[in-house]
């Protein structure tokens, strides 16, 4: 029978003293490892935050620059198409161009963008800026979550590394809900913006002096750049999330969905089929052989599709039958921002070194989906903050805190060196499809049911609280089906496996490790 074999002790040349494998760039040293990360969770706060932060300016943008309602969207809509479609390719440039160098031009070309949505003075310049926006933040989220990987190739560094960048990315989501609120109504909507200038200067600054530098060798950034290829993926994911992004106006069912979405998906089957015969294909199909990484990606889109729920349609219950104004609807969600950075922080790591990821992982799906099901009880009317909401904002910080973490240790798991900026960009990939979704179809059954319930002679706080109740129901059913997921695909493999990082097949049995 196999057993592991026990990796050789740390002679002072190994990552964490500031050296890598061979044919990789060194990671800093154990001293440096921390700020490096800082860096790196400031990028991606300044990115998450300003996914959300706009939400709340919405209205007042719409008065200031003349945007029509359908035209308001576009606003959004704009950032979201650049990043959902441009994460995969990014992610391959960073593997192909070296990460660090993909994340500063990221970061300088969103703060530059942020730069001119502030000073926007026209409707079409700031949609223009913000797709800019969207493009340079899907550079920096999906090269990341890969140098965090590279900076803690340790278990146990890895798991308090995932946690610290797990929290960045919930507490960016909360925070810009408060940092909204409190900028539109104590200035005004192009603050929203200009919040990001220093951070985004300072980590791009900070970024070329604590990260390694790991541009490939002279000559190895032009293999593997597979030009068709990344045209093909760009177009089916950038068509494919507008699809889903104009469903709101446009219906699943309408000509114009249909058309776009065949072309997407034909786009997307053209982009598998040239990987399939690339020599050096951008995306290697090799990955999904993988049970962990294609699980780890199906119950993250799952647990997205469903969690956006949570932060659209509670925002919208608080907002439009609750009567809470943007700060308070901030204030009202910062208990779950709260619990996730207890978690992620203190909690997730010792968890999941002492009972395993995927043993964190399964009861955690389980308590989101029942804070769904807690708010799918809440009152249409006199509903109280304490007792019918709390509850099930604190269950969703204890289950996302634990929940994401080790999500994002198993997925990237099985992540060779040489293909982390890769898997990185499919996992963002994956969260960010799913999230549009998750809510452009929780939308549609919310809105469907409200417009029911009016029309049979409800009040419209009733009807609104109605749509919003199916809406919960069926993101705990898509935190089941994450759960039912995860406990089929990411199980453990066999202890015999090699321990080799980004690969799992089996050592030769020789000497003492086969069975006599």
């Amino acid at each position: 029978m196999y057993t592991r074999s026990r990796p050789p002790r740390s002679t002072g040349s190994s990552a964490e003293s500031g050296g890598g494998p061979a044919g990789h760039p060194a990671s800093p040293g154990v001293r440096s490892r921390g700020a490096a990360l800082a860096v790196l969770s400031a990028g991606t706060l300044m990115i998450i935050l300003d996914g959300t932060i706009v939400n709340v300016a919405l209205p007042s943008i719409q008065r200031d620059l003349g945007f029509s309602q359908s035209s308001l969207a576009w606003v959004v809509n704009a950032y979201l198409i650049a990043f959902g479609g441009l994460l995969l390719l990014s992610g391959r440039l960073g593997d192909l161009l070296g990460r660090r160098r993909i994340l500063v031009w990221g970061l300088a070309a969103f703060t530059a963008a942020s730069l001119a949505c502030g000073l926007a003075d026209d409707a079409g310049v700031l949609i223009a800026a913000r797709f800019v926006q969207g493009a340079a933040g899907a550079m920096v989220s999906a090269v990341s979550l890969g140098m965090v990987l590279a900076l803690y190739p340790e278990p146990r560094g890895r798991a308090r590394a995932m946690g610290v960048y797990s929290f960045t990315q919930s507490a960016g989501g909360t925070l810009g809900l408060v940092a909204g609120g409190v900028l539109t109504q104590s200035l005004d909507w192009h603050w929203i913006f200009f919040v990001n200038l220093p951070i985004g200067a300072a980590a791009t600054v900070f970024s070329l002096r604590l990260l390694p530098d790991d541009r490939p060798a002279a000559g190895g950034s032009a293999r593997g750049a597979d030009a068709p290829g990344a045209l093909l993926v760009t177009a089916a994911l950038m068509l494919g999330v507008y699809t889903i992004v104009t469903t709101t106006d446009r219906g699943w069912a309408s000509p114009h969905t249909a058309v776009f979405g065949a072309v997407s998906l034909a786009l997307l089957a053209a982009f598998l089929v040239r990987q399939a015969r690339a020599a050096h294909p951008l995306m290697p199909l090799r990955l999904f052989r993988s049970r962990l990484v294609g699980g780890a990606n199906v119950v993250l889109a799952l647990m997205v599709a469903g969690g956006f729920g949570f932060q659209f349609m509670t925002t919208l219950y608080l907002q439009r039958v609750l009567g809470y104004d943007a700060l308070r609807v901030g204030l009202a969600i910062t208990p779950t921002g709260v619990v996730i950075g207890v978690m992620s922080l203190a909690l997730s790591a010792r968890l999941g070194a002492r009972f395993g990821e995927r043993a964190v992982l399964l009861p955690s799906l389980v308590l989101f989906g029942g804070g769904f099901l807690l708010l799918a009880r809440a009152p249409s009317a006199h509903a109280s903050y304490v007792t019918d909401l709390l509850p099930a904002l604190l269950l969703f910080g204890v289950s996302f805190g634990l929940a994401m973490p080790a999500l994002m240790t198993l997925g990237m798991s099985d992540a060779a060196p040489s293909d982390s900026g890769l898997v990185s960009g499919v996992f963002n990939t994956a969260q960010q499809i799913g999230g549009a979704l998750g809510l452009a179809v929780l939308a549609a059954l919310a809105t469907a049911r409200t417009d029911h319930r009016l029309a049979a002679g409800h009040s419209q706080p009733a009807a609104l609280t109605s749509g919003y109740h199916l809406a919960f129901v069926v993101a705990a059913c898509l935190l089941g089906a994450a759960t039912t997921v995860a406990a089929v695909l990411l199980r453990p493999y066999p202890v015999a496996l090699s321990a080799t990082p980004g690969s799992r097949r089996a050592p030769e049995p020789s000497g003492r490790t086969a069975r006599a």
